[in-house]
């Protein structure tokens, strides 16, 4: 009988949120990695659910190290998977091509695939560098993060002393950076609200749900969730400041216990609205040549500012990312959805 990866998924972060752990939200925070996992053999970034699956792993067994890698991979570099080590369950997306049953046309069927990868805490006899962690100073605003904010072009606006992306205005307001405790809870604020602004029907058109509890709202807030632990991570902030509330908790549950491919999708969706985002921040501005685009705001300064502080850069080509596990994109990503 084929695997269920949707049900093996859903279990295990199931059986988290049952232990009261949310597994986008303290894992790093507590052991000063402060990063996204990746390979450690390619120095791809992971995506998707399999980035909140790597930390849960890394929280549960007490991994410090971001990276990981497949057992082919330490043999290519001349070490060995411990004797007794488990492995960590990741997947990838595939497809598979049909003809239609009313059309006949091709179609594209995507299924997930698993293979396991080893932290390299489990590892021997495999030279790496050692991990430097994210260092941040965190009760003062951080320029490399407020440069991103304001390269998506998001109508943002301080007042109110609440937190929200209004759909109908296209405005995301927070309350003033000094209201917060921390920058960490600030920054963790804003790109939650900031992926719900890629949401909107002119940006990836997410359905939103219409009252607290059902369905769809909680994958919004799933993806939201997800999408501010994703980027916090890669800025080398902490992600565990916001509330989690028992009514949050449960009704993640609820809705994961009725819907077994709702996490998986809301990860796929949270890569997808950081890389919209990412696409914003790196992109060149209207009209400037190719060769002036290291000269801009976004690109010089934010490398600069990656490479003082001893951050993870944020990648600017395919090949900076694990391929094998990128969300889908057009279609195809909602045909993973919600079922």
């Amino acid at each position: 009988m084929a695997r269920d990866l949707h049900s093996e998924i859903t279990a295990r972060i199931l059986e988290a949120l049952r232990r009261g752990v949310v597994p986008w939200r303290k894992p790093w925070s507590t052991k000063g990695a402060g990063q996204m996992p990746r390979n450690g053999a390619t120095d791809r970034a992971y995506s998707g659910v399999n980035v909140p699956l790597l930390w849960l792993t890394a929280d549960e067994r007490g991994y410090t190290d971001n990276r990981w890698m497949t057992f082919k991979q330490a043999l290519e570099l001349g070490g060995a998977v411990r004797k007794g080590e488990r492995g960590t369950t990741v997947v990838f997306v595939s497809t598979l091509e049909r003809a239609d049953e009313k059309t006949g046309e091709p179609v594209r069927i995507p299924y997930l695939k698993a293979y396991s990868v080893f932290n390299v805490a489990q590892l021997e006899g495999v030279n790496l560098d050692a991990a430097a962690p994210a260092i941040v100073a965190d009760e003062q605003r951080d320029e490399l993060a407020e440069e991103f904010i304001a390269a998506t072009g998001a109508s943002l606006t301080h007042g109110e002393g609440r937190a929200y992306y209004r759909p109908s205005t296209d405005v995301v307001n927070l309350p003033p950076f000094a209201t917060f405790e921390t920058a960490s809870a600030y920054y963790s604020t804003a790109f939650h609200e900031l992926t719900h602004w890629t949401g909107a029907p002119h940006r990836l058109d997410r359905t939103k749900g219409k009252s607290f509890g059902d369905r769809e709202y909680a994958f919004e807030e799933l993806v939201a969730e997800l999408g501010a632990a994703f980027l916090c991570a890669e800025f080398g902030y902490d992600n565990d400041q916001l509330e989690q509330s028992a009514a949050y908790i449960e009704s993640w549950t609820r809705a994961l216990e009725l819907h077994p491919k709702l996490f998986v999708s809301a990860a796929s969706n949270a890569s997808r609205a950081v890389e919209f985002m990412r696409g914003l921040a790196i992109a060149e501005p209207a009209g400037a040549p190719a060769a002036a685009a290291i000269e801009t705001p976004i690109a010089a300064p934010i490398a600069a500012l990656m490479a003082a502080r001893q951050r993870p850069r944020l990648a600017r080509k395919a090949q900076d990312f694990d391929t094998s596990t990128l969300p889908l994109f057009g279609d195809a990503h909602k045909q993973l959805a919600l079922i």
